[in-house]
């Protein structure tokens, strides 16, 4: 046997290494039972919700739980028909400040932060830091003031009072949003527009807008879900008529001082749920990109 034959002989067989980037089967079955139990966990509160708002109030809470008992839509037919509080005209609030709220919400948070991004001008720092000390105070700090200031104004127990309450809430962090996404965009197409003959208005209106729909996106859905779901600023700012209420402040007509009508009450959680999950819908294929665009540069 020669020298090179002993030497290949002598040298044992080692076992294929693993790349850092592959797990064992024990691992990757251990992951995927962690995120079935954590998906059940986070989808049974909502599931529950679903199912006993099918059922009446006497059913809906008791010491040996069921699945189906007595279940019917009498609960959703008698909110509907206006039997347990004027729903549709709480529907009808919450749409409209809603809507208005994501619309100055959006206007005022892109073109302020296309102004961060862009141009340089005296207080840049200081309007950028004001907008992230805003977010450190809690609500509840903020509602004398606003009320205050609101009543000074002449726009408490008003609508529009009530969204630019929200509009303070959502625009700091949708500027700061759209400002990281406005500096993803290259300077050279404001430029080109320019040339173009284009105004700074134009530009921004015309050629970056329209690059900007996936970051626009992610803050008007953020914008929307502020006012549609908000309940401490709605029950102080808003005039205590039934006509005036929004959704969140409605349902607490079913959460009375001696008992709580748990099905009406679920019932009526499943419809507010259900235009804010026609939203994320329509604006979910946006979410990923605008929100990972948004967070590279601030």
């Amino acid at each position: 046997m020669t020298v090179e034959a002993a030497s290949l002989k002598a040298v044992p067989a080692t076992r294929p290494q693993r790349k850092r980037s592959e797990r064992s089967k024990a691992a990757s079955i251990a992951l995927h039972a962690a995120l079935v139990i954590a998906s059940l966990i986070a989808v049974f509160p909502v599931f529950w919700v679903l199912v006993t708002s099918f059922k009446p109030d006497a059913r809906a809470v008791e010491t040996t739980p069921t699945l189906f008992n007595e279940s019917s839509v009498d609960n959703y037919v008698r909110i509907l028909s206006g039997d347990k509080g004027d729903f549709l005209a709480w529907f009808g609030n919450s749409v409209l400040i809603a809507l208005m709220t994501t619309v100055i919400a959006v206007f005022l948070s892109a073109t302020t932060g296309y102004a961060a991004s862009r141009f340089r001008f005296p207080g840049k720092r200081s309007l950028m830091l004001s907008f992230l000390v805003v977010q450190m105070f809690p609500f509840a700090v903020l509602i004398v003031p606003l009320y205050n200031i609101l009543l000074a104004l002449g726009l408490q127990g008003t609508s529009f009072g009530l969204v630019l309450v929200y509009c303070t809430t959502a625009v700091p962090f949708c500027t700061y949003m759209l400002k990281g996404y406005f500096d993803t965009i290259p300077t050279d197409i404001d430029e080109a527009g320019r040339v173009d003959g284009l105004s700074p208005f134009g530009v921004f209106w015309r050629l970056v807008m329209p690059l900007a729909r996936p970051g626009l996106a992610v803050t008007a859905f953020y914008a929307f879900l502020t006012a549609w779901g908000e309940v401490a600023f709605a029950s102080a700012f808003l005039s205590a008529a039934d006509e005036s209420k929004t959704l969140a402040v409605g349902l607490q007509v079913f959460v009375q001082q001696n008992r709580t009508e748990w099905g009406h009450l679920a019932a009526a959680s499943i419809l507010v749920a259900v235009p804010a999950i026609a939203v994320f819908y329509l604006v979910q294929r946006f979410l990923v990109t605008g929100l990972s665009s948004g967070a590279v540069k601030g």
